[in-house]
């Protein structure tokens, strides 16, 4: 519960990966085009990339693998094709791994520390994210569903200081996308690293177009 407190430092807040793009674009202007937004982001991008990872980092954290895991990081850095995708879930990593590493003395997670003190990592937050909920001994499917979750609230939130929005057009496409979030969640769980496609193409062009905009209110 702590790690997704809106008051938990990860940075999130900073970070529309590419969404920001479609507000200036007027393609977000409401919260029916928000609700399909988010709906295409949870489906369509993170079932069959980032959520993966968190799978898979989750089970090679399990087993101890810590080379597999540092593979794994390479694949994760790889997929992302705009560089401030990659840079913003390098980012939100290294913030989640500073916050979390004082409160835990776990083996995996001191040498995830010292990797990415020695720059070995990029340390993105995927990884991290798999590795420390499979630390906290919850289920890998809690893990991917809460994965998911964290992700689509910290872009609604987002979304309702950038549309802007109302307070209640945020809580009531959180709802909204709970069971998307769920069915989602389900789906991962039969997949595996052999079907990560990234093939959000609009999406990626978008994020890639982000760092030209005129003017922004977010990083990535």
């Amino acid at each position: 519960m702590q790690i997704h407190d809106s008051a938990f430092p990860t940075g999130s807040f900073a970070h529309s990966f590419g969404m920001e793009t479609y507000i200036q674009d007027n393609s977000i202007r409401n919260k029916d085009d928000l609700r399909e937004f988010c709906s295409m982001y949870v489906r369509y991008n993170l079932a069959s990339t980032d959520a993966i990872i968190v799978k898979e980092a989750y089970e090679l954290a399990k087993k101890g693998d810590k080379q597999g895991l540092i593979h794994l990081e390479k694949i994760c850095h790889g997929i992302k094709l705009s560089p401030e995708t990659r840079k913003g879930s390098a980012m939100m990593g290294r913030q989640f791994l500073q916050t979390v590493y004082p409160l835990n003395d776990d083996e995996l997670l001191m040498f995830w520390h010292e990797k990415l003190k020695s720059k070995e990592i990029k340390g993105h937050y995927p990884i991290i994210y798999g590795i420390y909920t499979a630390m906290l001994g919850v289920s890998v499917e809690m893990s991917i569903e809460t994965f998911l979750y964290s992700s689509i609230t910290a872009l609604v939130q987002n979304a309702v200081r950038a549309v802007p929005l109302g307070q209640s057009s945020g809580v009531q496409t959180i709802f909204f996308l709970l069971p998307v979030i769920q069915e989602t969640a389900r789906q991962v769980m039969t997949l595996s690293l052999d079907d990560l496609d990234n093939n959000s193409i609009a999406l990626e062009i978008a994020s890639m177009k982000h760092e030209f905009l005129y003017s922004r209110l977010f990083i990535s």
